[in-house]
């Protein structure tokens, strides 16, 4: 029986492959060679989240937080750890004037500059990423407001424009959280114009709508311009990869020791922990449907589809596993299965987070202790111990 299941799920997402790879009439012409050429720059890398963005320090948004958060030994462990790039999450919000957006906050934007200094001297690149909090993303319902983001980001892609354009890119808004795909096209699609006056020759990242997952981007057409790459966010199931989580679905925090790879038996116990049934039967159908390096490898193929499709570099710039209750060899095995998945199709991956609470460190009184297990499950090394 269960040989048959598998056979007709291989059968049906062979057919999703057919569809999405499909040349059409409408498929992608243009010269994307450049675009390809600068994720080269992209294969392996880390969020450097809390520090200019998601700030929960009590010190807030300060020249001591901005000095101490992340700091020279940080990035140098990055760069010995055998990352090539890092995604630096920027909170506008500090730096935004209401109908004033193109006058940029001075103070603020000289300790971003510190930041991206210190992350070039390393030869590391990096994406500069808008990481605003809910509040934010909602008011671009309103079309004046994203007047006012379009005119920021000319702005702000102007004042990093004569950096190394194969060092910094430009990432327009991290999960905008709309379930009008339509209008986030349009808005995202009139942000890059405005990036493009402000940095002609920078590359742009740019996502799907809600929380920029894969079926987000799939649902996606490329913009008119060949300068872009296409990005996704994968962290399926969310019921493994958030097990503990306060925030997003209220169950995920009541969940432990939720199982990877997962199979009906195998979750059991954890449903039987779970008070409520609608969420006890999600529990079973994560069992039920038996999550594995196959199934993420399927999962990752899909988008492969669409890239090929159009004609587009595509990189997955999060991913990564909650460490409060998730086992640390389970949790190695996701990250190993969805960053071979990756690799195999030539896809640059940028793992969250590097000291929060998916970290590939932990910090403890501004000292950095490496994962050893996190580091080998991404096929990287440890680093050099310093003389």
């Amino acid at each position: 029986m269960r040989v048959a299941v598998v056979a007709v799920r291989v059968a049906v997402i062979a057919a999703l492959l057919g569809l999405l790879a499909a040349p059409g009439a409408v498929a992608q012409r243009v010269d994307t060679s450049l675009a390809r050429e600068r994720a080269e720059h992209l294969r392996r890398g880390i969020n450097l989240s809390e520090w200019f963005a998601q700030v929960f320090d009590p010190k807030g948004y300060t020249k001591e937080h901005f000095e101490s958060w992340t700091t020279a030994e940080d990035i140098a462990l990055v760069k010995g750890m055998g990352f090539d790039h890092v995604r630096l999450s920027v909170n506008p919000q500090p730096l935004w004037q209401t109908n004033h957006a193109d006058d940029l906050n001075a103070e603020y934007l000289g300790y971003l500059d510190a930041a991206v200094k210190m992350i070039l001297a390393q030869d590391l690149a990096v994406i500069l990423d808008m990481h605003p909090d809910g509040d934010f993303k909602g008011k671009l319902a309103q079309d004046e407001f994203v007047e006012q983001f379009a005119d920021f980001w000319r702005a702000f892609a102007r004042h990093y424009a004569a950096l190394p354009p194969e060092k910094v890119f430009f990432e327009i808004l991290n999960e905008p959280e709309m379930r009008d795909r339509y209008r986030w096209a349009g808005i995202q699609a009139h942000v890059a114009a405005a990036i493009r006056e402000g940095a002609p020759g920078h590359t742009i990242i740019v996502e799907g709508a809600r929380w920029a997952d894969d079926d987000d981007l799939v649902f996606m057409e490329p913009l008119r311009d060949s300068n872009v790459i296409y990005n996704f966010h994968f962290y399926e199931p969310h019921l493994f990869t958030h097990q503990g989580a306060t925030w997003g679905e209220n169950y995920w925090h009541e969940l432990t020791e939720v199982p990877y790879p997962s199979s009906p038996e195998n979750v059991q116990a954890t449903a039987g922990r779970v008070e409520d049934a609608v969420h006890r039967l999600e529990v079973a159908r994560y069992g039920a449907g038996h999550w594995n390096a196959a199934r993420i490898d399927a999962d990752i193929s899909l988008v492969e589809g669409w890239a090929k499709r159009w004609n587009v570099p595509v990189t997955c710039n999060e991913f990564g596993v909650y460490r409060k209750a998730a086992k640390a060899e389970e949790r190695a095995a996701w990250l190993s299965d969805v960053r071979t998945a990756l690799e195999r199709r030539g896809m640059g991956w940028t793992m969250w987070d590097y000291s929060g609470g998916f970290g590939v460190v932990v910090k403890e009184k501004g000292q950095a202790t490496v994962d050893a297990t996190t580091v080998k499950a991404l096929g990287l090394n440890m680093p050099a111990r310093p003389h």
